[in-house]
């Protein structure tokens, strides 16, 4: 269940929640309805929203305009507080960079303003309006990830020869052992994982990233694992072998990181192929990462 399970820091973050809301939840909740999916394959969220007529005392067809404007209004009400809720990495959401004064709400609503809108519709007896949005989340990692250069990765001491590879896939189907606890969980995809080796250290994070490559950029790409066994001679699904080539590094997580569990961790031997080569260290400056996930977890529903 998506869910709004905001990881709430300081007071700043209940103002924005109130902000954000503009209306008791009780409120909203009698006369309109938000549901749909947040899709990490494709990156976008596809939302259905419907409205109460009857609860607002809009009469139709005398009301027609004035019911589409209330629907409007209750989308912002609605989906803010879902786009606050994303998960940034393994311990915050959106809500957090903001509460930190680390990015304005203005990008937030900027995102929700850019959603692809369907014409509104009606019930059969006009007592309730309703409209669908799909909302783009492909660029939202680059307006996030608050750095213009890469930074510069560790650099083994010694030649290592290795082959160059044209992009990564860290597979991590199925639930996996959680780093520093004794339990398993399956990988949760958020905007910006990190990739761990087998001795912990930091193998890929947003630092190492380009975000001005293009205007789509995301530092992953989550597929299926139905997508690395394809009947073609690279063994991918088209969109993946778009994103990391023909001769991809297959990589296998040994198991995963963080208080949610978005992070890989790969063998210290895979990360040292990764490593030893400028080329490969390219792959991951230009996002050319693509994590296999349990399908359930490529779509959440709220």
């Amino acid at each position: 269940m998506f869910g709004l399970s905001f990881i709430w820091r300081g007071s700043a973050a209940l103002v924005l929640l109130a902000v954000c809301l503009g209306s008791p939840l009780g409120a909203q909740a009698a006369k309109c309805g938000l549901t749909g999916t947040l899709d990490w394959e494709r990156m976008r969220i596809d939302a259905e929203l419907s409205l109460d007529l009857s609860a607002t005392g809009i009469n139709f067809p005398a009301g027609r305009t004035q019911a589409e404007e209330a629907l409007f209004s209750e989308y912002f009400d609605s989906v803010l507080p879902l786009l606050l809720s994303i998960r940034l990495d393994s311990s915050s959401v959106i809500a957090d960079l903001i509460a930190s004064a680390g990015l304005p709400i203005s990008l937030v609503d900027a995102l929700a303003r850019g959603a692809k809108r369907r014409p509104p519709r009606y019930s059969l007896d006009f007592s309730r309006i309703s409209s669908s949005y799909t909302i783009d989340l492909t660029d939202i990692g680059s307006r996030l990830a608050g750095h213009r250069e890469a930074a510069r990765m560790d650099r083994l001491v010694g030649p290592v020869p290795v082959a160059d590879y044209t992009g990564i896939i860290v597979i991590a189907d199925g639930e996996l052992p959680v780093h520093g606890r004794s339990v398993s969980a399956g990988l949760k995809p958020c905007l910006f994982p990190k990739i761990w080796d087998t001795e912990m250290n930091l193998i890929y994070d947003r630092s190492m990233t380009r975000p001005e490559w293009e205007a789509g950029f995301a530092m992953v790409r989550y597929t299926g694992v139905e997508n690395i066994f394809r009947d073609n001679p690279s063994g991918l699904g088209d969109e993946l072998r778009r994103l990391v080539g023909e001769r991809p590094l297959r990589v296998i997580a040994r198991g995963v990181f963080g208080m949610n569990p978005t992070d890989p961790v790969i063998d210290r031997a895979d990360a040292v192929t990764i490593l030893s080569s400028e080329a490969n260290r390219r792959l991951l400056v230009e996002g050319r990462v693509a994590f296999v996930v349990p399908s359930g977890a490529l779509e959440e529903s709220f």
